[in-house]
């Protein structure tokens, strides 16, 4: 308990899934939070948060809209009085079109949100960090950005834009005192994932959901919120431009067939 103790963080997509179940751990352990999603819900993970006896501000509007970023930031310093912890976590699946029914239009959309929504939020978080000479940056990548077979084509190379953009931006921080790395979710239950879960219930097939992982299994949002949890406290000082696989075990081998006698 108490690992952020005095912390300000500030989380997008915190409606739902990954980033409501972060900004609730960093809440609990002792971070002041401003929660930033366009949907609705954002002001319910502020409410548990203050009903605990936390500290929390929702903040409703657009993660890709660097007017909306910036004064999401902002609101981190006005409220809470500087802002130790970004965790850009926003994103949308864009769903699973084959390549010949790709369109620039559906690629603009999910590039924009995916990457340059983490993009905007990685520089207005550094801009105040900078300042302060310290922080963690946190970006939501993905399994589909280290290699094929994760998700669609404009995700996929949304969340390896994202992963390209840590290790660059750690570069461009050195010296600072800031530090940003990437999580690379396997197969989570979310609300962006949810159709697939339902899909496999629908058929009866649940039991084969994360089946292709050396766990078996797929993750919950509280598994992806642990390790934020990590890159966003001191114990992980000297972790910097990391992408950081959390998937079971996926992405340690290529796809194969398990042998049952």
């Amino acid at each position: 308990m108490n690992t952020l103790q005095g912390k300000v963080a500030l989380v997008t997509g915190a409606a739902s899934g990954i980033g409501r179940a972060s900004a609730l751990l960093f809440a609990a352990e002792g971070a002041s939070v401003v929660a930033l999603d366009i949907a609705a819900e954002v002001e319910a993970t502020a409410a548990v948060i203050r009903s605990a006896g936390g500290r929390a501000t929702a903040m409703r509007g657009d993660s890709s809209s660097e007017d909306i970023v910036a004064a999401a930031m902002a609101r981190a310093v006005t409220d809470f009085g500087g802002l130790d912890v970004c965790y850009a976590n926003a994103g949308i699946s864009g769903g699973m079109l084959p390549f010949f029914e790709e369109t620039a239009e559906r690629w603009q959309q999910v590039l924009k949100i995916n990457l340059i929504g983490t993009f905007l939020a990685a520089k207005y978080a550094a801009l105040i960090m900078v300042k302060q000479r310290r922080g963690s940056i946190i970006c939501t990548a993905s399994v589909a950005g280290l290699r094929s077979g994760a998700g669609g084509m404009p995700y996929s190379a949304s969340k390896a834009g994202v992963i390209s953009l840590v290790q660059t931006a750690a570069n461009q921080l050195t010296g600072t005192g800031v530090r940003i790395n990437a999580i690379c979710p396997g197969l989570i239950e979310t609300g962006m994932t949810r159709p697939i879960f339902e899909q496999a219930r629908a058929r009866g097939s649940e039991r084969k959901i994360g089946q292709l992982n050396p766990m078996q299994r797929a993750g919950a949002p509280e598994e992806i919120a642990r390790m934020a949890l990590y890159l966003a406290s001191d114990a992980s000082s000297y972790v910097n431009g990391q992408a950081i696989a959390v998937d079971g075990g996926l992405s340690s081998s290529h796809p194969i067939v398990i042998r049952r006698d």
